[in-house]
């Protein structure tokens, strides 16, 4: 029997639609949907229980994670230095891309980059007291140290621990005399510091750390005790801490820096919920040989508090342009960070 014509005619067009099948699934291989974007995110870190909102972040894998919901596969690096000198340096060089500093620190970098790299504050990293602890008993307020003692901090007159020392100098001997005591002060990393003060019989007769060097120091030295306070400088809780970096990455790399802030607010979270697990990742990530009882207890200080809003820091930025330390003027703490609302009202 011969094949009718519409036969063939819908043969043919069966495999014609086949054959375009094909085609279009060999095409789809050939070009495949846009990979999701990769970027890298180094962050540049310091010693103590200040940074434990980026060892929660790093333990969860939070930055990764919010990476991913903006679309962006984020490998982050952690460098660990000492001092707000090193860590300035590090993110001038292009070292790091985010730094982890002292509020003096932040300020210096501010000044020094303004109209060029434009660094300014990313986040707090919360309220901590920092205490300036001595195992010299003459030595009670900071008028009875001598050419004989030696005060250990991170970073001479870089520091945030070195700033507030000479804000309680200028309040001491006057704004002249602000820089009295950094003849006797000396840059040492905190945990070498804190084993200086709690051995004694080293030149390192004083120590402004923070925590839980300043609390481990106390507990195991009978003759430590605290010279100075840092929020009886500052004139009440304040971020002594923070975040930082340049105006370019931040314009750069918007997914990256976003997802970075929702990292941290998560972690000031789970802090703020879960001491004791936040405890057990502090001496996971660092490898810290302490107590978990005792560094929940520093956790638990009701002195201390995380967030990332950066509290009374404009005091110490008034400071530093008064005695010129830095040479722009401070009118608001919205100068020397960045406008972002996940960091709240700061002062």
């Amino acid at each position: 029997m011969p094949i009718s014509r519409s036969f063939q005619e819908r043969v043919g067009h069966a495999v014609g639609a086949g054959v375009l099948a094909v085609v279009i699934a060999v095409l789809a291989l050939a070009s495949p949907t846009p990979a999701i974007a990769a970027e890298r995110l180094r962050i540049a870190e310091q010693y103590g229980i200040v940074y434990l909102l980026l060892n929660v972040a790093r333990d969860q894998q939070l930055i990764e994670k919010y990476g991913k919901q903006a679309g962006v596969d984020i490998e982050v690096e952690w460098v660990k230095l000492s001092g707000g000198a090193a860590v300035n340096d590090a993110l001038l060089s292009g070292g790091v891309d985010i730094a982890a500093a002292g509020v003096g620190p932040l300020l210096t970098i501010w000044d020094r980059t303004h109209g060029r790299q434009n660094v300014r504050g990313v986040a707090s990293l919360g309220n901590f007291p920092y205490y300036l602890v001595s195992n010299n008993p003459a030595v009670k307020t900071i008028a009875d140290f001598t050419d004989k003692d030696r005060i250990a901090l991170p970073a001479v007159s870089v520091s945030v621990q070195a700033r507030v020392l000479q804000m309680a100098a200028a309040k001491q001997w006057g704004d002249a005399e602000f820089a009295k005591l950094d003849n006797i002060s000396v840059a040492l990393p905190h945990p070498d510091a804190t084993a200086a003060i709690i051995s004694g019989g080293t030149e390192i007769t004083a120590h402004f750390g923070n925590p839980p060097f300043q609390n481990q120091e106390l507990a195991q030295n009978p003759d430590a005790h605290i010279v100075l306070n840092s929020y009886d400088v500052l004139g009440g809780p304040a971020a002594s801490t923070v975040l930082f970096a340049t105006e370019r990455f931040r314009n750069e790399h918007p997914e990256t820096y976003g997802a970075f802030l929702k990292a941290l607010l998560e972690a000031a979270e789970f802090v703020t919920a879960h001491p004791q697990e936040a405890a057990d990742i502090y001496l996971r990530v660092t490898g810290a040989k302490l107590d978990r009882d005792f560094l929940i207890k520093v956790i638990t200080d009701p002195e201390v508090k995380f967030t990332l809003q950066p509290n009374n820091t404009l005091g110490l930025a008034k400071f530093m342009h008064k005695v010129g330390a830095i040479k722009r003027p401070v009118e608001r703490w919205r100068d020397y960070f960045f406008d972002d609302p996940a960091i709240g009202e700061g002062s």
